[in-house]
């Protein structure tokens, strides 16, 4: 599995080989395939991240309470 970093580059040079004209309708499908699971997987390790900052910030703010 690709860090969130390195899966976002990939997902860019897939964009912009799609957008290419002469890119053989096979190809195309393959790469988008690709592109939808590393979408995939980015959107979990954003929840992933959220979810950790989240609880960050509650244990935080729970520790200046006392």
């Amino acid at each position: 599995m690709m860090n969130f970093d390195e899966a976002m580059k990939r997902l860019t040079q897939i964009a912009d080989e799609l957008e290419k004209d002469d890119l053989p309708l096979d190809d195309a499908i393959k790469l988008f395939e690709e592109g939808l699971e590393l979408s995939a997987q980015c959107q979990k390790q954003l929840k992933g991240y959220e979810d950790k900052v989240s609880d960050l910030v509650k244990k935080h703010s729970g520790e200046e309470a006392q």
